[in-house]
């Protein structure tokens, strides 16, 4: 359920940030050129912003797995006591 609630989250961030683009792109007449001066600039912010965007995604996704294994293990170990007797297990 979580993780696909941060799938969602992410989707939505690109979606976003696609939309973002696409309207910046519409406000210039067709057949425009943008001088090169110009462009790096926006470039590099939205370079820099994805990259903290996949910095972040990369974060989350290695704390979702941490947590499922986490939860797994646990799961697993409570299985384990509840069909042994406890005295067994040491």
């Amino acid at each position: 359920m979580m993780a696909s609630s941060g799938l969602v989250q992410v989707a939505g961030l690109l979606l976003a940030v696609q939309l973002l683009f696409v309207g910046a792109a519409a406000d210039q007449e067709p057949g425009t050129v943008i001088p090169a001066e110009s462009r790096p600039c926006v470039d590099c912010h939205a370079f820099e912003f994805m990259q903290r965007a996949l910095q972040d995604l990369k974060k989350t996704a290695f704390n979702l797995d941490a947590r499922t294994e986490t939860l797994v293990l646990r799961a697993e170990r409570r299985a384990l006591c509840d069909c042994m007797p406890t005295n067994s297990l040491r």
